[in-house]
């Protein structure tokens, strides 16, 4: 028999019966769209995150307290890193240009009869040009508003539409612990950064921060999450690392193991790269399973087929039909019902990645490979759990399939 014979003979078998076809190729369906999916979401979040920090430029650094494991082991984190480090490293390191120390803290911010939880900076004024967060309006916090511990606010953009929807913000009073706050400007639009949200923050001076919200919690002087620091240059950004550990070992009496880590906006970059490509190979292999699952159920259905239609079978090879004839087109039958499957499943695994683009700020990322890889895997796994059943189909005798009908 043709092969074209074969496809058009299998294509009518599947044909007739497409309800049981749909069903078996679900499994497929669900395993490509997947594979598709999680691959263009997960390249997606990571060229945004890539995106946002290359927005910060090379030159900037972050200081951040305990070692990186401890840091991934716990979120008790040593109390050493202070404003007066913050200040030392802006007095005393000649390869740096602007520091901005920072510490957070989530609160609820009310404004009238509103109230909502946010993420409150507490920070100098360094901070918008480190990271490179524009105002859009009014004014950034100042030296003076730093020495007289000012309750004054800067807000961000989700915080202005929740809050005052069209009502232009400056001038207006929001409390924080039952203390009140003058808001003097608003900040542009930013997105998130490293799960983030810097669109929904309150920003304060970091002395009102410690004074009048946090109270004083390190016995070293004033804590901070982390501190913001922007080398002259490119070429600065090593010295500016060897420098500024330097000193602060010196600062905190460390003989043997760092409590802090300087981290430049390149190891961030690859600290990114790593987790979100970690978080894609397991999301991938997980979906791969529903693959395997698709396969088993062509399998299961190519079995029953071959049962249902032993009539069939000992039909033709009485007329001349070979084992291999046989064998043949069960094969396509399930290669058919694989590929078919495999193609729906991506399709429907773009049109998720592309909705995804639209409804978030992940730009959709759908590359070539991930799609050649899950059609082939597909068809793989079709013909590989097709095999099995259409082997028992080529190996009937044709008497007695024709005296089992």
């Amino acid at each position: 028999m043709k092969f074209l014979d074969s496809v058009k003979m299998a294509t009518s078998m599947l044909s007739a019966n497409k309800l049981r076809t749909s069903l078996t190729m679900l499994g497929m369906i669900i395993g490509n769209a997947s594979v598709v999916a999680i691959i263009g979401i997960g390249q997606g979040a990571e060229n945004l995150a890539t995106q946002q920090l290359k927005e910060l430029g090379p030159n900037v650094l972050f200081i951040v307290p305990g070692t990186r494991q401890a840091r991934r082991a716990t979120l008790d984190l040593p109390k050493t890193l202070v404003w007066e480090d913050a200040q030392a490293i802006a007095q005393q390191v000649p390869s740096v240009k602007a520091v901005a120390p920072e510490r957070n803290k989530r609160e609820l911010i009310s404004y009238k009869s509103e109230n909502i939880n946010t993420l409150l900076i507490g920070t100098t004024p360094y901070y918008p040009k480190i990271r490179n967060f524009p105002i859009q309006q009014g004014r950034f916090l100042n030296v003076i508003d730093i020495k007289k511990n000012s309750r004054v606010a800067v807000i961000g953009q989700d915080i202005v539409k929740q809050l005052f929807g069209i009502k232009n913000p400056i001038g207006e009073s929001i409390r924080i612990k039952n203390v009140s706050f003058e808001i003097v400007g608003v900040m542009a639009e930013k997105g998130s950064l490293i799960g983030t949200n810097l669109d929904d923050t309150v920003f304060i001076p970091l002395t009102t921060m410690t004074h009048q919200i946090v109270g004083k919690t390190s016995p070293y002087g004033t804590e901070v999450s982390w501190i913001n620091v922007e080398a002259k240059n490119g070429e600065s950004v090593r010295a500016a690392k060897f420098q500024i550990e330097n000193l602060l070992r010196l600062r905190h009496k460390i003989t043997n193991e760092d409590d802090f880590g300087v981290e430049t906006s390149k190891q961030m970059l690859d600290i990114v790269g790593s987790i979100s490509t970690g978080l894609t190979v397991m999301l991938t292999f997980l979906a791969g399973i529903s693959l395997i699952v698709g396969g088993i159920g062509v399998m299961n259905i190519m079995f029953f087929s071959v049962s249902e239609r032993t009539s069939e079978i000992g039909l033709r090879k009485a007329l001349g039909a070979t084992g291999n004839d046989i064998l043949v087109q069960f094969l396509i039958e399930a290669v058919l019902m694989a590929i078919s499957g495999g193609i729906i499943g991506v399709l429907t695994g773009v049109s998720l990645v592309i909705l995804v683009g639209i409804i978030s700020p992940l730009s959709a990322s759908i590359s070539a490979v991930p799609i050649i890889i899950s059609l082939t895997v597909s068809t793989a796994i079709g013909l590989g759990f097709g095999v099995i059943p259409a082997q028992k189909a080529a190996q009937l005798d044709p008497i007695v399939a024709l005296r089992s009908s």
